[in-house]
């Protein structure tokens, strides 16, 4: 039977598209959202969010209250590094938006999560947002979403119901129309086609209790909080439910909490019947794909697995002589702490103490998986350093070296499309396929995970800035033998003290800065990139001998290229094996693992990297 009461939907969009500002706007539109003062608090507390990180904050799972139906809204990931939560979300949804730019048309991006929310079955709707945005076109955006989805393989059935049901939003300016060029100032249109030709959950109340756990949330006062989709039956607080393991083990549990999702927020109830989103409390060491069922009539539900970790990285505490002047969180012991909370938290993520407890060792999908968990720490107050992000290898059953292999998808223009093709021949990579366009080159390719670092800048700089590059894990394959990496040496500091600009002036010669004057520097704290392989220790606080000759050049002030910053996704991606990135709440600093150079070359004479003459 259906619920007709009911609607479960997942938003599929690039971060740019305004996602979370149409959820706002849908938000704001209801009549309970407008008597309801805390959730207007909740949406203010969720955009702010929004706009320091600039990506996607929003509950997974949130929900909207219209004439009489409940719409569950489920948040999909939109980078490829949280790829493994996409097909996991997506059970719980039965159909989706498709939001997409009325400049830009769908994002490379956007082609993830498209193919898995067809061959889900989904039923997809378009939302042409920002129709209101210089430049606009939305009919082309539209052509250009169906165009997609009948390369991804949609089924003529999925291909006339997004031919059918389109929306042109500006979710900015709060309204929604079903033609770009009629009036309107609302976005009942929107929530109109949701209500009206969205699928409704077909589900048997009557059946026997299936619910399986796809996303896990961690209270400090409960512990791990799992949440799903109920498939068939009622699931009542205070069961006594079967849990059975992806392994196919399985133990008895009382649901001791259950929640639904009302807005932003969660709402205790007595039960939840088939085809909603619930959270339950009780169950102890849940973890994904948990399937919670009838300890009499047990249901079977295909097991979930999660994506390996492909890179880890250690987090150590903070040993930079500045260490202590931005944050207030410093020591080795409350960092281990803090990744120790995030281990009971984020499953998706593997965290282990080194066994000499120098540090704590982070597994992940990606370098913007690890990335985020840094910047929330940073956010918290916390100061650390982390080294270089490092490849996890497996071995076959012959003893072999296997190594994770990524996808890498690249659209550019026809021009530059053979430079391309040689910057990922540099880095190990091997071109699948290729199409091109009137204006644009589809490249796709094979690329060992550990090429992949530093990749971004490169296909950046060869084109121009117009090259889009997006990649996501494959499969393990044969390692792929050594690969080139930073082929320029660094310039470090050999003193602490505040850089001064004629010294840097001096120095921008001989490469690029990544400090300017006033920058506070310290000895063994890379201050910039030398134009020539090795490094190069320099004095960033040298200052004009002055003398009692004047000139008429002599007071010309020095003029400076404006330094290099770095993101922490960049900073991770450029140092090499000896260097580290301490990440403070206010600053990202490259250093060096050892910080005297003395120190340094006497490592590397006992390393046997430099003879000892």
């Amino acid at each position: 039977m259906r619920v007709e009461n009911l609607r479960n939907i997942a938003i599929i969009a690039h971060v740019d598209h305004g996602k979370t500002t149409l959820v706002d706007k849908l938000l704001r539109a209801t009549d309970a959202f407008r008597a309801n003062q805390q959730v207007e608090e909740r949406v203010l507390d969720s955009n702010e969010q929004e706009r320091e990180r600039g990506i996607t904050i929003l509950a997974k799972n949130c929900s909207i209250e219209y004439k009489g139906v409940k719409i569950n809204i489920i948040d999909t990931p939109g980078h490829a590094d949280f790829g493994g939560e996409v097909e996991r979300v997506l059970k719980m949804a039965d159909g989706a938006l498709l939001l997409v730019d009325a400049f830009e048309g769908p994002m490379p991006q956007t082609r993830f999560v498209v193919s898995h929310a067809i061959a889900c079955g989904l039923q997809i709707m378009i939302v042409i947002n920002k129709i209101d945005r210089p430049g606009a076109e939305p009919e082309r955006a539209y052509n250009d979403c169906l165009d997609l989805m009948a390369d991804l393989g949609a089924t003529d059935e999925q291909l006339e119901f997004a031919m059918e049901h389109v929306v042109y939003a500006s979710a900015v300016n709060g309204y929604a129309r079903l033609d770009p060029l009629a009036d309107g100032d609302d976005m009942y249109p929107l929530l109109d086609m949701i209500v009206r030709e969205m699928p409704a959950p077909e589900v048997d109340e009557n059946a026997p209790l299936a619910m399986q756990c796809v996303t896990i949330d961690h209270s400090s006062y409960v512990g791990r909080i799992g949440i799903g989709r109920v498939y068939s039956g009622t699931i009542h607080d205070g069961d006594q439910i079967l849990v059975v393991k992806n392994d196919g083990s399985s133990s008895t549990a009382t649901v001791k909490q259950l929640y639904t999702f009302d807005y932003l927020g969660r709402t205790e109830c007595d039960e939840v019947g088939a085809g909603d989103i619930a959270a339950v409390v009780g169950i102890d060491h849940t973890d994904i794909g948990d399937v919670y069922t009838d300890p009499e009539n047990p249901v079977h539900l295909d097991p979930i697995e999660i994506d390996p970790p492909t890179l880890s990285v250690v987090f150590e505490a903070s040993t930079s002589p500045l260490v202590g002047r931005d944050g207030d969180i410093v020591g080795a012991r409350q960092l281990k702490e803090r990744l120790a909370q995030e281990a009971e938290n984020n499953v998706t993520m593997k965290i282990e103490e080194l066994e000499d407890k120098s540090g704590v060792e982070v597994s992940g999908r990606g370098i913007l998986h690890l990335s985020v968990l840094m910047e929330t720490m940073r956010r918290e107050g916390y100061e650390f350093q982390v080294g270089r992000p490092r490849v996890l290898f497996h071995t076959d059953e012959h003893g072999n070296k296997l190594e994770p292999i990524e996808q890498a998808v690249v659209e550019c223009p026809d021009e530059y499309a053979g430079k391309v093709i040689e910057v990922f021949g540099n880095a190990g990579g091997t071109m699948t396929s290729m199409n091109a366009g009137s204006t644009v080159t589809h490249i796709e390719f094979r690329i060992p995970t550990r090429g992949i670092m530093g990749l971004k800048n490169r296909i950046l700089n060869v084109s121009h800035g117009e090259g889009v590059f997006y990649h996501t894990f494959l499969e393990y394959g044969p390692y792929a033998g050594e690969l080139g990496g930073r082929n320029n040496g660094a310039m470090i500091s050999m003193t602490t003290e505040k850089a001064v600009a004629y010294a840097l002036g001096t120095l921008q010669e001989r490469g690029q800065l990544f400090v300017e004057p006033g920058t506070e520097c310290y000895e063994g704290m890379l201050v910039g990139e030398r134009n020539k392989p090795g490094d190069m220790v320099v004095n960033i606080a040298r200052t004009k001998n002055l003398g009692n000759q004047r000139s008429s050049t002599a007071d010309i002030a020095v003029q400076l290229t404006p330094p290099r910053t770095f993101t922490l996704e960049e900073a991770l991606e450029y140092i090499t094996d000896d260097e580290l990135v301490e990440v403070t709440p206010k600053n990202i600093r490259l250093r060096k693992r050892i910080l005297n150079a003395t120190d340094r070359k006497k490592a590397a004479v006992r390393a046997g990297q430099v003879k000892n003459k």
